[in-house]
């Protein structure tokens, strides 16, 4: 007979090596960019498979989906199943879809490798809860915020190298690189991931069954989950967006410019490790709340500067500032809730926000297409807006 929570999860013995600490996160990092690869050349994509504009966002869309979908049915395993090996698995699952995508010849087999890469990329978040049972309370909001650093660096360097290396290796070459680079990150990991074998004894059934409820009975993990969906869905509005409209005429950027362009978020990673010390220090209600004005702000002077390349740039990193900010915010302080069920905190609040992700890149090719970059970019201010919105009713209700 099952039940609904584990006996509390097996204490991690000894810390986890420097140089494991830097494959977790590097590996991290390598996994969700996986996710952001295709963002930056959805024109490219588009035009070699002939999906009409208004389609060209929704390849975007299935890897977060995807992945969405390797959070609800895959994380939650980190509860119950011997981490490293999990872990490893998820990443060779990863590596076929990888090259499945990067030869795929029809727009039908791309969406679906694309949405298998999403799946399998979950692994990153594996790695994240794995590194924070390794660290006591009081620096916790540390450790998470160092392995994100690597999440993070990865899914903000992602555009910039895709647009790069697509002008080199054609945008099926990235995905090829991909595939190489984790293949390679999964033969070290068989050396140095540490083993963390849990000592839950949840039926499969009943462990997915439990996200539902974790969403419902836990406020603290919905509100967390519901601000960062806002705010992702502004993230995937503008990184979606941009990139289209600086391929276009005014600015008829090439593939490498846009990559310089998309460098200007790679400064949004200095702030996870910051964010995680201002938690530490029981600052995270003040985090938030700036968290999500700087990502209001931006998307403000995306639509205020619709013509202007700085603002562009500027926009890009106060967003990501914000948007990286807030997520390292919210994972210390669900990771805090109950250490017998991280995997599953961690999967519900990741599905949450990446379905907001998902929404987003969604609706930014039809919106572009009818309304412009000024109608996206209003588009992508309204959700941080509501978020706001929302943290103050749930601030004052709380209080």
């Amino acid at each position: 007979m099952t039940t609904l929570e584990p006996p509390a999860q097996a204490a991690a013995t000894a810390p986890i090596s420097r140089a494991a600490t830097i494959l977790m996160a590097v590996a991290a990092g390598a996994l969700a960019g996986n996710l952001y690869y295709a963002q930056p050349v959805v024109a490219l994509i588009g035009d070699d498979l002939g999906l009409p504009p208004a389609l060209e966002s929704t390849i975007v869309t299935a890897s977060q989906l995807g992945y969405a979908i390797g959070l609800v049915l895959l994380v939650p395993l980190g509860d119950v199943v011997e981490n490293r090996r999990l872990m490893l698995g998820t990443m060779g699952a990863a590596i076929l879809g990888l090259v499945a995508l990067a030869l795929a010849p029809t727009a039908a087999i791309l969406f679906a490798a694309t949405l298998g890469v999403g799946i399998a990329s979950a692994a990153a978040q594996m790695i994240v809860p794995l590194a924070a049972s390794f660290a006591p309370p009081e620096t916790r909001g540390r450790v998470v915020g160092n392995i994100m650093t690597g999440l993070l660096g990865g899914i903000l360097l992602a555009r910039p190298l895709s647009s790069f290396l697509a002008g080199l290796v054609g945008w099926r070459g990235v995905f090829v690189l991909s595939a190489v680079l984790v293949a390679g990150l999964a033969l070290a990991g068989l050396r140095l991931f540490p083993r963390r074998m849990p000592a839950g004894r949840v039926g499969y059934g009943a462990l997915i069954a439990s996200l539902g409820r974790l969403f419902v009975r836990e406020p603290v993990l919905r509100r967390r989950a519901l601000y960062h969906a806002a705010l992702f869905a502004a993230f995937g509005i503008f990184w979606t967006g941009a990139p289209i409209v600086l391929l276009h005429a005014p600015f008829s950027l090439s593939p490498q410019a846009v990559a310089l362009f998309t460098l200007s978020g790679v400064l949004g990673v200095f702030a996870a490790p910051v964010a995680g010390r201002l938690a530490d220090r029981g600052l995270s209600r003040i985090g938030t709340m700036g968290a999500i004005s700087l990502v209001a702000g931006a998307m403000a002077l995306a639509f205020l500067g619709a013509g202007s390349l700085a603002a562009f740039v500027v926009a890009g990193i106060l967003l990501d500032l914000g948007v990286q900010a807030n997520l390292v915010i919210g994972q210390r302080e669900i990771f805090q809730l109950d250490e017998s069920i991280r995997n599953r905190l961690n999967a519900v609040y990741m599905t949450t926000f990446f379905l907001g992700g998902a929404l987003g890149s969604a609706l930014t090719s039809p919106v572009l297409e009818w309304a412009g970059w000024r109608g996206v970019a209003a588009m992508g201010c309204a959700f941080p807006l509501a978020a706001l919105a929302y943290f103050g009713w749930a601030e004052r209700r709380t209080r």
